[in-house]
């Protein structure tokens, strides 16, 4: 990835971050998200772009399958531990059978 965009992406992330823990030190820091979206948005582009460039058509199916193998290993793991936590750290509440159908539905994508 070209330097000037991690460099951008790291910047966003900050602000984010930053955002989260001192709010009232950077009330703005939310536009981090919009800089993050801006940016997938233009390297999703390029990478479309490329690809019609090179075979002068766009596979979505090869596309869709891509992002998945990429995002769905680290999002299973977030859900299992959240699970997890909610069980040890939460016990008294008894949600877990409450918690564990919108958390499959949306690991699901439904």
């Amino acid at each position: 990835m070209r330097p000037d965009i991690r460099g951008l992406r790291t910047v966003a992330v900050g602000l984010v971050i930053i955002y989260h823990i001192w709010p009232a030190v950077l009330p703005g820091g939310f536009v981090g998200v919009d800089v993050f979206f801006v940016i997938s948005g233009f390297l999703i582009v390029g990478s479309l772009v490329g690809e019609v460039a090179e075979k002068g058509t766009i596979n979505l199916l090869s596309f869709y399958g891509k992002r998945m193998r990429r995002l769905l290993p680290a999002a299973s793991v977030v859900l299992v531990a959240t699970l997890v936590g909610m069980v040890v750290l939460l016990p008294e509440t008894n949600t877990f059978a409450k918690t564990l159908a919108p958390v499959l539905a949306g690991r699901l994508g439904l």
